[in-house]
């Protein structure tokens, strides 16, 4: 290019500028709102979780089974709504998704029972997000090249930690001051607004047209995945190996881990449909090449362990906070707050430091915080809180979360053709999902089974607990105890006739027991984070952000070059 040339292009990118950063703006604008609402429920719902089990006459199992079942809904369906999204058009699956989202919003706001708000929360809103999410990935890599591809990734993972800073708080004081109702009631507008703003984003170039709908993968990828998660959020309930409240055995034995084994082997014949339905020319939910590309397998692997870690802690600390500290719905989210905004500041100067750090190396980082910050957190938890070592363990873990959540975005749909990002972001919505459902079923399992041998060996071992009251205790232990708050808990125990000084030692029991079993869950949170440095270890070693101006001839060469690389491993 000669000089000339540069000068009259300097004078025109001088000249658009106004023009361009409108158009940068509008459309990452519509899509971050989008990406606000659906993580906005899962942080609100946690924070709110002893308001609804009081309001519908629940119990922390239910509810346990409904935000599993919200994330699971999205993980067994994500790639159908990937694949939905190619055949209506994205925008399309984008405006759809919302409609459902909103529906589902308004039966949750309007439950008057745990059966209906299951329907409108974990159902509904769940399908609904299975075709917005992938849009939201698809949407953002068509709308955005070069370096404000990397920012615009940067910016949705800025606003999912915006969600995750918002979630307890909005949802703590609307719940305390209001209902928690009126958290769905507003959700349903800012969906239909979003839907009505979607005419800033432009379509972007469609995929080549596919050979029908692939239903039978529809229910396999669901099977395999339901099977898995299901069985985890029942383990605290059925027993791990032998038989609790169980529905059935299989050969004496809890069906928990026969159900897990097989939910893995449906998963395996899914992925066999899927390449065998590629070689017949077929088009399948799940093309089985995208996931031998190792960037793009590192990084949704990297982002189910950091689901997992999230979706973990954001069920184990408001059950602290409310059921043993006795914190209503605000005070909770006010004692969350400092991990949510050094989130959502860790998660913006993420998205700068990409055009000057690896992603592999934030990523890394940002898990080594996260680590740090369980173990701080394992050590401010007792019967009274730590107060000022919460805070230190709340803010080093937000800050370890979102630099991770800053960089995945833009290391998967980096991997892949433009063309490819739906199917990309429904692999992307499917890891996130099952990795947040994954985390709230096990981390689950593991403080329920934790409180109920915790409370079993403390009464076993006192002294002022009678012979016959230890021999009730391991009975009732057999069918799991429930995680109930102090009161609740001392309503029992003189409900059953045990003399005074009796139900003092039981109740003291039974909340150390709570203590160790959140303990056991924040620590199996520390040790399964430590997987993902195993998952990063094949994210790129290099920054992802490109150079100085968008879309040079050298930057179009490069990604050229490593997307035709990347299809050729689809190919093969």
């Amino acid at each position: 290019m000669t000089t000339t040339s540069k000068s009259l292009a300097s004078k025109q990118d001088s000249g658009q500028t106004g023009s361009r950063g409108l158009r940068f703006w509008l459309p990452i604008c519509v899509l971050a709102l989008a990406q606000f609402v659906m993580v906005l429920d899962s942080t609100v719902m946690a924070v709110s979780i002893s308001a609804v089990v009081k309001d519908l006459g629940t119990t922390v199992s239910k509810m346990q089974l409904a935000i599993a079942c919200f994330s699971l809904v999205m993980a067994s369906f994500m790639l159908a709504g990937a694949g939905l999204g190619n055949l209506l058009g994205r925008k399309r699956a984008f405006v759809i998704g919302l409609v459902i989202y909103a529906c589902g919003s308004f039966t949750t706001a309007i439950a008057p029972t745990f059966t209906v708000l299951f329907i409108g929360w974990s159902v509904l809103e769940g399908l609904g997000a299975v075709l917005v999410i992938p849009a939201i990935a698809a949407l953002t890599a068509a709308n955005y090249s070069g370096k404000q591809r990397a920012l615009a990734f940067g910016i949705i993972g800025g606003i999912s930690g915006a969600a995750a800073a918002a979630g307890p708080v909005i949802g703590g004081w609307v719940t305390s001051a209001y209902s928690w109702r009126y958290i769905f009631a507003a959700e349903v507008v800012i969906c239909l607004a979003v839907a009505a703003l979607s005419v800033f984003i432009k379509e972007g170039e469609r995929p080549p047209a596919g050979r029908g709908f692939d239903f039978v993968g529809v229910a396999l990828s669901a099977a395999g995945f339901g099977l898995i998660v299901i069985s985890l959020v029942q383990a605290g309930s059925w027993g791990w190996v032998m038989p609790r409240q169980a529905p059935f055995t299989v050969l004496g034995f809890s069906p928990t881990i026969p159900m897990v084994v097989l939910g893995i082997f449906v998963i395996w014949i899914f992925l066999g449909s899927q390449a065998r339905l590629k070689e017949r020319g077929g088009t399948p939910l799940l093309d089985p090449g995208l996931l031998r590309i190792p960037s793009l397998a590192a990084g949704l692997a990297t982002l189910g362990v950091q689901q997992f870690v999230i979706a973990g802690i954001f069920f184990v600390l408001p059950l602290y906070l409310q059921f043993v500290l006795g914190l209503d719905a605000l005070d909770s989210g006010l004692r969350i707050l400092p991990l949510s905004v050094a989130l959502l500041i860790a998660s913006f100067f993420g998205a700068a430091l990409s055009s000057r750090f690896s992603a592999r190396r934030l990523v890394r980082v940002g898990l080594t915080l996260t680590i740090i910050g369980v173990v701080f957190c394992i050590a401010s938890i007792d019967v009274h809180l730590r107060s000022s070592l919460f805070v230190l363990a709340m803010s080093i873990t937000g800050a370890g979360i979102g630099l991770v959540a800053s960089q995945l975005g833009n290391v998967t749909q980096s991997s892949v053709k433009v063309t490819r990002s739906n199917e990309v972001g429904g692999l992307q919505g499917t890891a996130q999902n099952l990795g947040a459902s994954l985390g709230t079923a096990l981390i689950g399992a593991i403080l329920l089974s934790g409180l109920n041998s915790a409370f079993t060996r403390t009464v076993g071992a006192n002294p002022k607990v009678e012979p016959q009251t230890k021999v009730a205790v391991e009975a009732a232990s057999r069918t799991g105890v429930a995680f109930v708050s102090e009161a609740q808990a001392r309503k029992a125990a003189e409900a059953s006739g045990l003399p005074s000084s009796e139900v003092d030692a039981v109740v003291g029991d039974y909340v150390t027991a709570q203590i160790d079993g959140l303990k056991a869950a924040l620590g199996a949170l520390g040790v399964l984070g430590l997987l993902g440095f195993a998952a990063s270890r094949r994210i790129q070693n290099h920054p992802l952000a490109g150079d100085e101006t968008d879309e040079t001839d050298e930057t179009d060469e490069t990604d050229e070059t490593d997307e035709t690389e990347n299809e050729e491993i689809v190919k093969n």
